[in-house]
């Protein structure tokens, strides 16, 4: 009987040893980085502005602003992140245009960006993100090849804006071509030459 008992015993922590296995196994699984390894988000955005990004010469995506009225705001605290964007001050439904010629990748409304836009350029290497429309330009469809220029909506202040203006981002994309994927990329040197 004591045999018995000493086995059920051996076989529990075993059991226990066993469940404690799994759960880690599968901790470790479906988080394959831990956040103390995880680098800060400023870690991993390109500091400076790729060339081949510089040499487009984008123009401002707001008509009628000029570079000297823009700040850098790339790591200006939002809450726990950056910010990771530029926002263009500017009335309620104010033209916004493209800032480079490309292809309407994604119209999408999102809790904290309101009526965006994802833009792709001729080479799909960049994103531009346009964000806190009031609405789109008429008859603007995902696919539609757009010029520089083009009007593709109006600003706004949808979403988490508190007044109207432009968030205006731009994302290196992966080989994927995700249209939400993609490492940050300081737009005010962009748009500044």
């Amino acid at each position: 009987m004591r045999e018995n008992a000493i086995t059920v015993a051996g076989m529990g922590a075993v059991a226990f040893a066993a469940a404690l296995w799994i759960f880690s196994a599968t901790s470790v699984l479906s988080d394959p980085s831990p956040p103390a390894q995880q680098p800060p988000a400023s870690a991993t955005h390109v500091g400076a502005v790729p060339e081949d990004l510089s040499a487009k010469h984008l123009t401002i995506p707001v008509p009628g602003i000029e570079a000297k009225d823009l700040s850098p705001q790339f790591f200006d605290a939002r809450g726990e992140r950056g910010h990771e964007a530029i926002d263009i001050i500017a009335p309620r439904g104010e033209p916004v245009v493209a800032a480079d010629d490309g292809t309407i990748a994604k119209l999408f409304l999102s809790k904290p960006g309101g009526i965006t836009v994802y833009q792709f350029d001729p080479t799909e290497t960049y994103a531009y993100y346009y964000a806190h429309l009031d609405r789109y330009a008429d008859g603007l469809a995902e696919g539609d090849i757009v010029k520089r220029g083009q009007i593709i909506g109006f600003v706004g202040s949808t979403g988490n804006a508190v007044q109207p203006h432009l968030h205006f981002a731009i994302f290196l994309l992966g080989p994927e071509k995700h249209w939400w994927q993609g490492e940050a990329l300081d737009p005010y040197p962009a748009l500044t030459p």
